[in-house]
């Protein structure tokens, strides 16, 4: 049920879901460096979370039977994020706008505040714990 973790984790959760997209996109390009005519594409993170965050334009949920769970004011799954394409300062003469160094930093960046947020939800999941052990 993503009802409690939703509360939860907090932005935490749209965090990692967007950094894995990016991820997932940063990965393609690497994988298509050598492909002629390939546009690298890769997400503006922070419009993105920033729209997850408000969470404008998702439609509420409605209960229609009394049977059924009460999950009022959470939004449904969000929507993927929209891939832009990167901007190439070194176009190669094959029309591929891939710079295998400035993927492998975008990979790493994202890497790095993918695991940051998973740091952060697995920090409030040790403090329940320690809430529900009386520590």
């Amino acid at each position: 049920m993503s009802t409690g973790f939703d509360k939860l984790y907090g932005i935490h959760s749209q965090s990692l879901a967007l950094q894995q997209q990016r991820l997932q996109h940063v990965a393609a390009n690497i994988a298509n460096a050598d492909t002629p005519n390939y546009k690298a594409t890769d997400i503006d993170f922070q419009t993105a979370l920033a729209q997850a965050a408000e969470g404008s334009g998702a439609p509420t949920l409605q209960r229609t039977n009394n049977r059924h769970l009460n999950i009022a004011g959470v939004a449904e799954a969000s929507s993927p994020a929209v891939a832009t394409e990167r901007v190439s300062t070194q176009p190669s003469q094959d029309g591929n706008t891939v710079e295998l160094h400035r993927e492998q930093a975008a990979f790493a960046d994202a890497a790095l505040r993918y695991r940051a947020s998973l740091q952060f939800a697995q920090g409030r999941i040790t403090t329940l714990m320690s809430a529900i052990r009386g520590e």
